[in-house]
């Protein structure tokens, strides 16, 4: 049963002080790393060189991909293995995106790619064995010092748009949009104002959906998922609308007069969370109405969160943080029950 109470109760948000904190410094681990990357380094890649195709391994190498595809002018991507694809050679760009100080299948990756002649962009932890490794006259050193997939990869996209690889991402406006969700969801706040808190509060004894009609937003649907589902022990569903119809058609009416404390399995209806990036793709606005109305026809609560403001990257940003916050939350009112 989730408790609300301990959402505002002192003592027991500092239980989760240390998850609140280190999402709230999101934007300073942004700034902390853009402030000492030297990207000046791969000013060869631009018009003098442009690669055939590039491809990206490692944490939020799927992100990457995601903000790239609409606008890279070569073909991208997002390798989920570390052996190469056989195609990759000396007229390709390999970016390889690490937050371990030592690990072989980094190494052996870069290696590879090293000894078919192509281009590396390695974003690791500074001085680590993997930085050492990677060095090479074709390799272009990122390095990363928080520890933040996040932060690492939006770095360098910040890179690759300087190359003319990719959209402008403004890293300073991510951060600031960054800090402002980190004030918004603050344990100072209280459930009249904090979105996040509000968002736990709507899921807190339900099963939730998360869809994002955009590919980005589809992308900060599956990692809040994830950490719904980490958690709350319960299940927490991304996917596509296709496949949350039939979930949404068999979700449990609900009750107004149950008392879930006779039998708490019954009171556990269906949540949607919808991630609204402002997108005008008439594909996604005609799904996501789709999506609405049958929610409305099978009484299943619908949350949303949006955030129209800022580039793509910025938005996926703030989405997710959003969903990150209000799974901390969660966690906190199913403590005293889990």
């Amino acid at each position: 049963m989730f408790d609300d109470s301990r959402l505002e109760d002192p003592d027991a948000l500092t239980g989760i002080d240390a998850p609140l904190r280190h999402l709230a410094q999101a934007g300073a681990r942004l700034r902390i790393e853009a402030g000492q990357a030297d990207l000046s380094t791969l000013s060869d890649l631009g018009d003098r060189y442009r690669p055939r195709a590039v491809i990206a391994s490692g944490p939020e190498a799927r992100l990457i991909r995601a903000v790239l595809e609409p606008s890279c002018p070569v073909p991208f991507v997002a390798w989920p293995m570390h052996a190469l694809p056989a195609w990759v050679g000396p007229l390709d760009l390999v970016i390889v995106l690490t937050d371990k100080t030592y690990d072989p299948d980094v190494s052996g990756t870069v290696a590879e790619a090293q000894r078919r002649g192509a281009r590396v962009i390695v974003a690791c932890p500074e001085g680590s064995p993997v930085a050492e490794q990677a060095a090479g006259a074709s390799t272009t050193i990122i390095p990363t010092r928080t520890g933040d997939p996040l932060a690492a990869a939006i770095v360098v996209l910040d890179g690759l748009s300087q190359i003319g690889l990719g959209p402008d991402v403004h890293i300073e406006r991510v951060a600031d949009a960054m800090d402002a969700v980190a004030e918004a969801c603050s344990p100072h706040q209280t459930l009249a104002t904090n979105p996040a808190k509000d968002l736990a509060l709507s899921i807190g004894d339900d099963l939730p959906l998360v869809w994002g009609g955009s590919v980005l937003a589809a992308r900060a649907s599956r990692r809040i998922a994830e950490a719904l589902r980490e958690a709350s022990g319960l299940p927490a569903l991304a996917a596509d609308a296709g496949d949350l119809v039939p979930v949404i058609e068999a979700s449990r009416s609900r009750d107004p007069f149950a008392d879930p404390f006779d039998d708490p399995d019954d009171g556990l209806c269906t949540s949607l969370i919808v991630l609204d990036d402002d997108s005008d793709d008439s594909v996604v606005l005609r799904t996501r109405g789709q999506l609405l109305a049958l929610a409305e026809r099978h009484d299943v609560r619908v949350r949303t969160i949006r955030h129209d403001a800022g580039n793509d990257v910025e938005r996926y940003s703030v989405l997710l943080l959003n969903g990150l916050f209000g799974a901390t939350y969660l966690s906190l009112g199913l403590a005293s029950t889990t």
